[in-house]
């Protein structure tokens, strides 16, 4: 059985449950005997404690609600509790009684905890988030009372079609697992998500959720070129171009263009570009701003000079 489980008040646990009989001790337990199991509480050792027997499978009443979902016979001793209050949480150990065998395994135990409120579910992100490729978001909520399973609800920046099914863990409890796969872009980036697990409790509901922030991956956007002053200057003013750009990861390279006889020429690097104008730097330039994801180039700014047309050379008047 597992070592430890986590409840909630007013809602079932389930115990997985099997066991097997030492190989000394295989001649006397017999599995075609009816074979009944009993649960105690806090220690294996019940001799004048009887309080401690909280379940016999072999008795109508017990100090606690339940019964066993297993086939004993088949060594399966899978148990069902209902109705659980925090005087539940403790340490339980398990017995089973038939004839002639009777035996209990005092070396493993089972620590229930009770808990008035569930515990956050789990979100994870299947491989690298970057734009426009496919991403998986899991979210995964335990289900210690698995007739009553939580239900895991989304709130997501995009359409999403949810795929939930339950599932078993190594130590064999239960969990719900939902996921999502979307095509994330960068207006997804620093977006808030969250899962939502919400656990019927009698006539009521318990609700637990777990936030994350998306951190998307992509080439850089909104380039943008600028220049200070931007109206027209004199021949040996000073002038400065500056380029900005959002990206993630950010920009690690920025390259400035002067257009020179209608094609592109690299002028300079660096996120600002200044010179002291002459009269050749009259004109069109732009900038690129590169990351380990690609790259954005800028709209054209020109630079005029007073007296002279932006592209021409030619004086005017």
């Amino acid at each position: 059985m597992p070592d430890r489980l986590d409840v909630l008040t007013g809602s079932c646990m389930q115990i997985p449950c099997s066991f097997d009989i030492p190989v000394q001790h295989k001649n006397t337990f017999n599995s075609t005997i009816l074979t009944s199991g009993v649960w105690i509480k806090e220690s294996p050792y019940f001799g004048g404690r009887p309080e401690s027997v909280i379940f016999n499978s072999s008795e109508t009443v017990n100090r606690y609600q339940g019964k066993i979902t297993g086939n004993m016979s088949q060594k399966s001793c899978t148990t069902v509790f209902f109705n659980v209050t925090t005087s539940y949480t403790n340490k339980y150990f398990f017995r089973i009684e038939s004839q002639p065998f009777r035996a209990t395994d005092t070396g493993k135990s089972v620590d229930v905890v009770v808990w008035d409120l569930p515990s956050s579910p789990i979100l994870t992100v299947s491989g690298e988030m970057k734009e426009r490729t496919p991403v998986s978001l899991n979210c995964s909520a335990v289900a210690p009372c698995p007739e009553h399973p939580p239900e895991l609800t989304w709130t997501l920046p995009t359409q999403f079609t949810p795929e939930n099914q339950m599932q078993e863990n190594p130590d064999q409890t239960k969990s719900v697992l939902s996921t999502v796969t979307f095509t994330p872009s960068y207006l997804h980036h620093e977006k808030n998500i969250t899962c939502t697990a919400v656990y019927p409790v009698g006539t009521s509901n318990k609700t637990a959720e777990h936030n994350m922030m998306l951190n998307v991956s992509f080439s850089p956007k909104d380039t943008l070129a600028s220049i200070s002053p931007a109206d027209p200057v004199l021949v040996g003013s000073c002038v400065n171009l500056t380029c900005s750009s959002t990206a993630n990861p950010p920009v690690t390279n920025f390259t400035w263009f002067q257009i020179s006889g209608g094609k592109p020429t690299q002028v300079a690097s660096g996120l600002s570009y200044s010179l002291n104008v002459t009269v050749g730097d009259g004109g069109l330039y732009f900038c690129e701003a590169r990351n380990s994801h690609g790259c954005g180039k800028s709209k054209e700014v020109q630079l005029a000079i007073k007296g002279k047309t932006g592209t021409s050379g030619t004086i005017l008047g």
